[in-house]
């Protein structure tokens, strides 16, 4: 199984400086250019059999143009979306950070502010590439549109790896990771290729 994970546009949010989160912010003119592009790259080279995305707006409209142009149904799932961040949605940074202050060591099944515990987050993370790894035949490729924190709670899933583990996946606008599963192994292909966007890093 291939599996292509995408982090939607440009949000009015990225440009605001805002933390998003669970803050459903739409896609900017940029946003939607992005989407349109990594949709092309995408339909050009992949031959796609499913599209699941985040059912907030951002990443909903990115996968809505990617589902039309692999001539697909969008596949809409709530355990997609972002981390929920509670009280910090929708604030600005310095708000943010004045407001509710990051505290640290905190445990894992713990939170604050309202929002979901690390391991309610990765538990989410867990659930949904159990349940679409099994959805789907072995050989299908299967893109997955969702969120920068939500990408590395998949990665770090993918990988087994802690759900505190300081390896971070940067994701970029509209930046596409592969991954293939074997019978025998698991491969990261690629991370964060944004070419469709002139980006070569």
């Amino acid at each position: 199984m291939r599996l292509l994970l995408i982090r939607h546009g440009e949000s009015e949010g990225d440009v605001k400086k805002i933390h998003e989160g669970r803050a459903d912010l739409p896609l900017t003119e940029k946003g939607i250019e992005q989407a349109k592009k990594a949709a092309e790259f995408i339909k050009n080279n992949y031959n796609v059999n499913a599209v699941y995305s985040s059912t907030l707006d951002r990443a909903k409209k990115t996968g809505e143009y990617i589902a039309k142009e692999c001539g697909l149904e969008l596949i809409e799932d709530n355990l997609l979306m972002e981390f929920n961040n509670g009280h910090l949605a929708g604030l600005s940074y310095d708000d943010a950070a004045e407001k509710y202050p990051e505290i640290s060591n905190l445990p894992v099944y713990e939170s604050v502010y309202g929002q979901e515990s690390l391991m309610e987050f990765r538990q989410r993370a867990d659930v949904i590439l159990a349940r679409i790894m099994f959805e789907n035949k072995h050989d299908d490729t299967v893109v997955i549109v969702s969120h920068s924190a939500m990408i590395n709670q998949l990665f770090r899933s993918f990988m087994m790896l802690n759900v505190d583990s300081d390896v971070v996946l940067y994701t970029g606008e509209t930046g596409i990771h592969e991954w293939l599963v074997t019978d025998q192994k698991k491969y990261i292909v690629m991370t964060n290729y944004q070419q469709h966007l002139g980006k070569f890093k």
